[in-house]
């Protein structure tokens, strides 16, 4: 009964007269919700309150009242002001995540890594042995004795030179003997002074650099240009220098280090050490000089050939080359013996490593088993 009084009270003369009703009952509703708002703001302004309803995004717009601005969002505050409070304990201000993983990758780049560069078991120079592979010395017979000069220059004093005069004026001395035989050799274990200063064997270092145009291979300039060093000052404490060299005007991978024996490894020609570059000519490299190339010229140095040769664009402009030879300006001077002249000259691969997303002017340290490769396998 009561449902059919309902349905005359909101009749009219369409024939949906029954939805027509209900839609202007939500209507009603909404506004009075409103109207309702507006009570509640009058209310609040009239008792020295903020308000609380604002139409639109109320999560932008910010109003000010007697304790000053304030969002509207009072739970956003409470939680924000919790960050700030517990970030003033900690001595700083709340980051932004992409400013906190900055500070992480910058404490991590500025921290050598540790290594563990014991030789693999059963392997000499990348072969395995016959046999099981295991020796039978024990590990504290195994333990390498050095030469006391390089000791020293491994501690960080000085270079080896300097360590052999140091050496000859007696001011070394080994588990409390002065020491004077240019030959003597010293175990890890055995206590080296300098001027009654402990001398302990540095950490090696191992970085490896993308080096831009305009920086000098050389550790100090007279003419005070700029230098390789300049580039990775930061990198450690330790002294570290540059494994061989690259032109002012080459760039590419450079490889930093104290390890003296690497370092010399990587350095003498015996080693065979390979280096892959990309070489951008001024004119199109022809098929005739692409054969000569691979098959070697003749320098006023003598011979010089490359392992490998590619084009690597349409243009032949572009070219790849894999070289073990380490004379100097070796490349440059293949291509302008043939008429060419190098723009652009890029190392991106030494000794096996590459650059793995290295920027231009930026460096990284070498993982572990890049320096295990280095040090036995290279």
């Amino acid at each position: 009964m009561n449902k059919n009084k309902k349905n005359e009270a909101g009749k009219t003369p369409h024939t949906n007269g029954q939805a027509k009703s209900k839609n202007i009952n939500k209507k009603k509703s909404f506004f009075n919700k409103k109207t309702d708002r507006k009570d509640q703001e009058r209310d609040r302004k009239q008792d020295g309150k903020p308000p609380k309803f604002k139409a639109g995004n109320h999560k932008k717009n910010r109003y000010k009242d007697n304790r000053g601005e304030r969002s509207f969002n009072a739970k956003n505050d409470q939680r924000n002001e919790q960050k700030n409070s517990h970030n003033n304990q900690r001595g700083g201000n709340h980051k932004n995540p992409f400013q906190k993983k900055q500070d992480q990758k910058t404490r991590r780049d500025t921290t050598p890594p540790k290594y563990n560069l014991q030789k693999p078991e059963g392997r000499s120079n990348g072969k395995p042995n016959k046999g099981r592979g295991q020796s039978n010395k024990n590990p504290q017979q195994q333990s390498e004795k050095i030469r006391l000069n390089r000791f020293i220059a491994n501690s960080g004093v000085c270079s080896r030179r300097e360590a052999d005069k140091l050496i000859e004026m007696g001011l070394i001395s080994v588990n409390g003997k002065v020491i004077t035989e240019m030959g003597y050799q010293v175990d890890p274990s055995d206590v080296v002074k300098y001027r009654k200063r402990v001398l302990k064997r540095e950490k090696f270092v191992y970085v490896l650099l993308n080096k831009p145009k305009d920086y000098i291979t050389t550790t100090n300039d007279p003419q005070d240009r700029k230098t390789v060093m300049d580039l990775v000052k930061n990198s450690c404490d330790e002294r570290i220098y540059p494994v061989g060299r690259l032109d002012r005007n080459t760039t590419g991978l450079l490889l930093f280090t104290n390890d003296g024996e690497v370092a010399k490894k990587l350095s003498h020609p015996s080693h065979d050490v390979k280096k892959v570059y990309q070489v951008e000519l001024d004119k199109p490299l022809t098929e005739e000089d692409f054969d000569k190339i691979a098959e070697g010229v003749i320098l006023e140095d003598g011979y010089a050939a490359v392992d490998e040769i590619a084009v690597l664009n349409p243009e032949r402009t572009l070219v790849g080359v894999e070289i073990h030879i380490g004379r100097n300006r070796i490349v440059r001077r293949i291509f302008s013996h043939l008429g060419y002249e190098v723009i652009k000259l890029d190392r991106t691969m030494y000794a096996g490593i590459n650059k793995k997303d290295i920027a231009r002017g930026d460096w990284r340290y070498l993982s572990e088993k890049e320096v295990i490769r280095l040090k036995y396998f290279a």
